[in-house]
């Protein structure tokens, strides 16, 4: 399986060999609603694929990999990581940076990655070097995650790793795959998602904010009650429609209940079916405390 070059909270990649059997066997078009890291959309057989996601830097940092093509990439994140003089720790070993492997590169590339924070933080040319310049922070933040603040500027500091042979390989796989793939990236709330364009043989994958979780993309009122109603009403219309899709989500976690959820199953039960998934939910958000907890994750259908 093809993993995500983005480690992005949430990701289904530990997930997909139980969800995807699950799906369809012939999928016309497959719309990844929410679609994140992509882990899921990567790894699906169908015809054609829809990215969508609401996070503009995302559909922009894929469209810049499929656009420009996995040399062209390659290329631009050595020419950046040279010109701010990060580590590269496939090519010269830690040893060259006066650093330890258990103990990261933090204390190495700290200055370099605040200088390189800094100046992306001020590009207001959305160019393709752009969003890769965007990609190589990434990689050299905080457990590869993506968070911006209020004022839109990207606020994570640096992490202990660098772009080493596993990365280069996730990001090549990726956009080999997303090359032969006939997909497009769309960045369009779930609300205004034209629905009438698909037909029966066509899937939508849902994997929104959970609303009792706390990340990194639920911050700052990412999503909220009448988001989740919003988002039952869009199923429901799915449905109708006869069009067939799959939720994911979790019923409970930390003490808490998704009651919307929970009541609305409870309510639709002779027309959905909840399938109980084996895993540990971990939450990379590095302001909690509480690494992992268990949480009951769910995966919602109507076929």
């Amino acid at each position: 399986m093809i993993q995500s070059p983005l480690n992005y909270t949430g990701g289904k990649f530990k997930l997909l060999p139980q969800i995807l059997p699950i799906f369809p066997k012939e999928i016309n078009t497959f719309v990844d609603l929410f679609c994140g890291g992509c882990n899921v959309g990567i790894n699906v057989d169908a015809n054609r694929v829809i990215y969508n996601d609401i996070d503009r830097n995302l559909l922009y940092i894929y469209q810049t990999f499929k656009i420009l093509g996995k040399d062209v990439i390659k290329e631009l994140i050595y020419k950046i990581i040279d010109k701010y003089n990060l580590s590269l720790v496939s090519k010269y070993g830690y040893n060259y940076y006066g650093c330890e492997s258990g103990k990261g590169l933090g204390d190495y590339n700290r200055e370099k990655f605040l200088r390189l924070r800094e100046d992306f933080n001020h590009n207001t040319n959305e160019s393709h070097y752009y969003y890769v310049l965007l990609y190589v922070m990434i990689v050299y933040a905080f457990n590869n995650q993506i968070r911006f603040n209020a004022k839109g500027e990207f606020n994570l500091p640096v992490g202990k790793r660098d772009f080493n042979k596993k990365m280069e390989e996730k990001l090549e796989n990726f956009i080999d795959r997303i090359d032969e793939q006939d997909c497009k990236f769309t960045c369009i709330d779930f609300r205004e998602f034209n629905i009438e364009t698909l037909t029966e043989n066509d899937f939508v994958y849902i994997d929104p904010p959970y609303l009792i979780t706390c990340a990194t993309y639920n911050e700052q009122g990412g999503w909220s009650k009448d988001d989740e109603k919003d988002l039952l009403n869009f199923l429901d219309s799915l449905h109708n429609r006869n069009i067939r899709f799959a939720l994911s989500n979790v019923l409970r976690s930390k003490g808490k209940e998704n009651n919307i959820l929970i009541e609305w199953l409870e309510k639709n039960k002779d027309r959905y079916k909840t399938i109980n998934l084996n895993y540990r939910y971990s939450n990379s958000n590095y302001q909690t405390k509480d690494k992992t907890s268990a949480s009951e994750e769910v995966l919602i259908i109507n076929y």
